[in-house]
């Protein structure tokens, strides 16, 4: 049985990820980088890559977007399951901002 070849749409995929990232960074850098869960080195990086530099990235094997959890719950809650589907998203927010918090205060300590 063959296995499907997804690169081309890991390529498009990344393609448009790193230009919507670069668009975002330009425009607010401080709320790109907590979106696009990434730190000040990552962003320096995407922000500065020239054409030819952001599509020989986006053509890796390499998917570049990536989930910034491992958490049922929080995808749940981010998919609308819960009690009241209106604020399940906005509890879901909250819960990624403490963790995104968490996670930058322990990358400072080491």
């Amino acid at each position: 049985m063959d296995r499907p070849d997804f690169q081309a749409e890991i390529r498009e995929l990344n393609l448009a990820y790193l230009m919507l990232a670069q668009q975002m960074l330009r425009s607010d850098r401080e709320t790109a980088m907590y979106r696009l869960g990434i730190g000040a080195e990552v962003a320096d990086l995407v922000e500065g890559l020239s054409a030819a530099k952001l599509v020989r990235m986006a053509s890796s094997q390499v998917l570049l977007p990536r989930f910034r959890f491992d958490d049922s719950l929080l995808a749940g809650l981010m998919a609308g399951n819960g009690r009241d589907a209106t604020t399940s998203g906005l509890h879901a927010a909250i819960i990624a901002a403490s963790r995104s918090a968490a996670e930058q205060c322990e990358g400072a300590e080491q």
